[in-house]
Formats: C-alpha cells, structure tokens, sequence
C-alpha cells in the first residue's frame, strides 16, 4: 500500500498546486482552443495533468530506491524510458507545435529503450505467422514498438471528456495488478498499483468538474505505462495469455482501429484527420445533451462528467473476461471477437439514432450530478 498511498498523495498535491497557480502558466498550458470538433469545455483549462502523476511515480521511485528496495530499478528505468514520450507530449501541451507524428516518434523511442533497457520486448503472441515474425530480434522490436505507439495514441484519443480516460487505465493497471499477483509478481503488481495511485491522485481533481486535463504529456504517458506493464506481464510469465494485455487494453485499442476505417473506408478522409463522431462524442452528442439540454457553463460540466460512466463500462466489459480468462488464448480471442461486435453494434444503434433505452439517463442521476457540480463549482469539461 506505501506505493499507491504515496504516489496518490503526491500526485493530488502536484496537481492541486498546478490548478491553483493557473494564474502563472496558463497562458502557456491552458487549452483555449473551444472551437474543435472535439472540444466541450466552457473555457481555457490547464491540461498538463500528466506532470502530477509524474510526479508522483517520481517520488515513489526514489522513495523506494532510498529505502534499498530492489523494485526501485523497474521504476526508476520505466520514467527513465518513459521520459521521451511524456515530455514530446507535454511540450505539446505547453507549445501547440508538436505533430501527432513526432509524438509518436517520441513514443517508439521510448519503446525502444525498453526494449533494451528492462527487456520489455513481444517474443510470444499465440498467432500463427507472427510468432514467426517476433522470434527475431528485429521482428520483437519492430511488433513492440508498433504496440506501445498504438496503445499510447488509443489512450490520446479516448481522452476526450472527464475522468474517461484515466478511470479506465486505472481499470486497466488494476487488470494487469490482479493478474500480476497471481503469478507471484510481486514487483509489477506494485508498480501497476503505485500507476493506480498516480492516476487516481489526478482523477479527483478531473472529475466531475473538469478542473484540470491530462493533456497529451499525461495520455501518452499513461499509454506507455499500461503498455509497457503488460508487455513485461506477459514476457515474464510464459503462463500468461499473450492475447491477455491486448485484451485488456481493448477498448482504446479497439476505438482507434474503428476511428481509422471509418474515416479511411467510410468518410474518405484522412484517418489522422480530428472528428467529433468517436463513439464517445456520439455519447455525449446524442444522449446527454438531451438529458441536460441548457446550454450555460454548469450544464456543459454536467453532461461532461455524465458521459464517462458509459465508457467505463464498456471498458470493464472487456476486463472481466480477461481477468476471467488470463491463461486461455483462445478464450482471449474469442472474447475480442464478442468485444468488438458489442462496441460496432452500440455504435451502429447510436449513430442511427436508435440507442438503447437502458443508455438513457434517469433524472435522478441528473439531479445528484448537479448536487455535486454546486459543491465544486461550475468547472470546465474537456
């Protein structure tokens, strides 16, 4: 529990002191961009969320390190390799100049010094073909390189409202913990909760009322994170599913595979190219807006903070199979193929406008939201 209390303390007060002194920086690290089509806050937030988890983990490593733990080497060397993602990301934040390419850029530099670094490599994944493939060296770097960008940019891009991404990585590293502690890895097991701490120490000053982001310091981070722990979960222990960190990781990952062959296939458009119709923005598009039709500052927070808990859910459909069935890859696949056909079926029903009665909020939780918005004030939802 030391790892998850202190990461959680430190990172709640890093970023409470970051929302505090947004008088000093926000010029720099405020988002004021209200206009895209990804974009419902009411006003300019700081989004350098990430710099508290940092921190946070930071401090836990030397904590750790000062105490002669021999855990304080795997975290001490995941910021340590970590560093260039979170930093492509937060100049982002700070600048608005950084391309998505040379953040992911960033992001395969990082997975490459893990790969070499902390032997954090894909060798196994169960498929036939590119088993052949990652036996190689070459093959092992090029798969997991592939692998880490592309969780880093899925967790990017579901951060698209209050408290959604980061509850589920939360959800996620929580996955990877239990899974970690069955097969006696006592290490990732407290690294991934010291993650939890972190994220948590963030999530409670970013939801409901949107008082500060994560920015893309803070998502590609947090995609390195989860990717990287479930790479070493599975290459450390060969009784592990290889499918299982993919599973776990399946709504992001999923979410953006779906957002590329929709813009690619369907719309024509380029599949870098931002749009307001992920399955989350439909979410918040068709029912919340609905449900709180007012069009003030408190009402936006509103129908912010009421729309993550969708996506959580679907992001813990996911999860329990695989926390169920973490030693069984075909039980893995067949449960991505389930995965994927609830998530395409939601969407069809939604972007029709024929969304399922039980996804309908009720007035009572409209209500009990705006119990909480008075007592945190108007807020700013991302």
């Amino acid at each position: 529990m030391l790892y998850f209390i202190t990461s959680f303390l430190v990172a709640t007060l890093v970023t409470l002191w970051v929302v505090h002194s947004a008088s000093l920086h926000g010029h720099l690290s405020a988002d004021g961009d209200l206009s895209g089509p990804q974009k419902f806050h009411a006003k300019a937030v700081p989004r350098i969320g990430g710099v508290g988890m940092f921190a946070g983990l930071l401090v836990v490593a030397g904590l750790v390190w000062w105490r002669g733990s021999d855990h304080a080497h795997l975290g001490l060397m995941l910021l340590l390799c970590g560093l260039p993602a979170f930093a492509a990301g937060l100049i982002e934040d700070f600048t608005k100049k950084v391309s998505p390419g040379k953040r992911l850029l960033a992001t395969a530099v990082s997975a490459v010094l893990a790969f070499w670094l902390i032997d954090a490599r894909i060798t196994n994944t169960d498929i036939p073909g590119l088993d052949f493939l990652v036996a190689t060296t070459v093959g092992a770097l090029l798969a997991t390189v592939l692998v880490v960008a592309g969780v880093a940019n899925a967790v990017n891009i579901i951060d698209g409202f209050n408290g959604l991404s980061s509850m589920c990585v939360c959800l996620m590293l929580l996955a990877f913990a239990y899974v970690a502690h069955q097969v006696g890895d006592v290490e990732l097991t407290l690294w991934a909760l010291a993650g939890v701490g972190a994220v948590l120490g963030f999530f409670v000053w970013n939801f409901p009322a949107g008082m500060i982001f994560l920015g893309d310091g803070g998502a590609y981070f947090l995609g390195f994170m989860v990717a990287e722990i479930g790479i070493l979960l599975i290459a450390r222990h060969p009784e592990v599913s290889p499918l299982f960190a993919l599973m776990v990781c399946s709504y992001p990952v999923f979410e953006t595979l779906f957002s590329i062959y929709r813009r690619r296939f369907i719309r024509a458009t380029p599949p870098g190219l931002p749009d307001g119709i992920h399955l989350h923005s439909l979410i918040y598009r068709r029912l919340m807006r609905w449900t709180v039709g007012a069009r003030d500052a408190r009402a936006m927070t509103r129908r912010n903070s009421m729309t993550a808990p969708y996506l959580w859910m679907l992001c813990i459909f996911s999860l329990a199979p695989a926390v169920l069935f973490w030693d069984s890859t075909p039980m893995m696949a067949l449960c991505m193929v389930l995965f994927g056909l609830v998530y395409v079926g939601l969407y069809w029903r939604i972007v029709r406008f024929r969304t399922p009665r039980w996804m309908h909020a009720k007035r009572e939780l409209v209500s009990r939201v705006a119990e909480i918005d008075k007592g945190q004030g108007s807020g700013n939802p991302k």
